[in-house]
């Protein structure tokens, strides 16, 4: 994984090892789409992360989906903490790629079978993915990403 140095906030900045555990155990990101008019739609969304790539699983008659398929640019935010000194998150941007068949009905799909593996034990505590016809996948590979976690601080 290449993690973009940060200009500010070195200080801060996760490590990769601290970055991958985040997002391993994190289960709630909050999507950036761009609309047709240029107008930014955020919304909420389960994910997964296999050491490179957040994996997104979206709803695809949803607003947020036919914006990704109509401009791929993307900024994520997973975030946790409620106090100041332990704020920490982490924002991935780039383009996102679409992975298998839409909807996802389960056909065989190799290039998925981790991705599935990790959101089903994750959310559903299964090991494998329930298809529902109505979600598809969506991959960022991001081109940067920014990190924080104001535990160093260390009250600072």
């Amino acid at each position: 994984m290449t993690v973009t140095e940060q200009r500010r906030g070195r200080k801060i900045m996760m490590t990769p090892g601290e970055l991958d555990e985040f997002l391993t155990g994190q289960r709630t990101c909050r999507v950036a789409t761009v609309s047709a008019d240029g107008a930014p739609h955020v919304s909420a969304l389960w994910f997964a992360w296999d050491g490179t790539s957040l994996w997104l699983y979206s709803v695809v008659q949803s607003r947020r989906w036919a914006q990704l398929r109509r401009d791929p640019r993307v900024a994520v935010v997973v975030d946790s903490g409620e106090d100041y000194d332990q704020l920490r998150g982490v924002e991935l941007s780039g383009r996102v790629e679409f992975v298998g068949e839409v909807p996802r009905t389960g056909e065989l799909c190799a290039e998925l079978d981790t991705a599935e593996t990790l959101f089903a034990r994750k959310n559903f505590g299964l090991d494998e993915m329930p298809h529902d016809g109505r979600h598809a996948w969506a991959r960022l590979t991001p081109e940067k990403i920014v990190s924080w976690d104001f535990r160093k601080l260390g009250g600072a």
